[in-house]
């Protein structure tokens, strides 16, 4: 009863997010007043849910830089928490079927954020320059799961390359987060809200800049996947 409760209140403060994002998308096309209700919203819904985050690592960052961030995922959760504990300003990459879901996904459709066709690898790619074009000309960081999707079983998957041509074409440096928590308050599949502690670790930025070929994007995926394992494992 109480995650239909959470839930009830979380979908009116999305609703009510999504129109003053609607509006802040027309007048400002620097997406700063964008930016702030990005903070704004996820806080909310970590406050109605009763999750904290709790952040280490954060002096690895510079908060004026831009940066692909790749974390691992097990959790719709993760993106909220994320949002909120990244200190940049930050787009990400989501699926396009939900960019039809009614004023939430016509703000992320409008917004900074970058649609993918998961089904149409050249489509993909555009949405990876269109991803490039958000960090050179906005400078706005993005927000990757190089997993693809949410595990089953809290255990990080094998990533596929795309994050990391990213990272490799745009010249930005890549930043392994991992988050843990996510998938015992709100586990995959299921509606349940329970309340609970997020903990969230940046690693140090990998540059990016010497990467010339695919085997060095791949080693590079590697590189960052065992990061993240290694700090998945300390705070279990």
């Amino acid at each position: 009863m109480i995650t239909y409760i959470k839930i009830f209140f979380i979908l009116i403060h999305t609703f009510i997010c999504s129109i003053l994002a609607l509006i802040f998308i027309a007048v400002d096309r620097t997406f700063t007043l964008y930016h702030y209700l990005a903070k704004y919203f996820p806080f909310g819904v970590l406050l109605i849910s009763g999750v904290r985050v709790k952040m280490t690592g954060l002096e690895n960052i510079d908060r004026k830089a831009v940066y692909v961030f790749a974390s691992n995922h097990s959790s719709q959760l993760d993106i909220t928490a994320l949002q909120w504990g990244v200190p940049n300003r930050m787009s990400m990459i989501f699926k396009k079927e939900l960019a039809r879901i009614p004023f939430f996904g016509w703000q992320l459709y409008l917004g900074p954020y970058v649609v993918v066709d998961r089904k149409d690898p050249q489509a993909a790619m555009k949405s990876l320059q269109r991803a490039k074009w958000i960090m050179d000309k906005k400078k706005i960081s993005i927000l990757v799961f190089p997993e693809g999707t949410r595990s089953k079983t809290g255990e990080v998957q094998s990533f596929k390359r795309g994050a990391f041509y990213l990272a490799a074409h745009s010249g930005y440096p890549i930043v392994p987060i991992t988050i843990n928590g996510t998938d015992k308050i709100m586990p995959k599949g299921t509606f349940k809200l329970k309340s609970g502690t997020i903990y969230m670790h940046f690693d140090k930025p990998i540059a990016t800049d010497n990467i010339r070929s695919k085997p060095d994007e791949i080693a590079l995926m590697e590189k960052v996947r065992e990061i993240i394992i290694s700090n998945q494992k300390e705070v279990n």
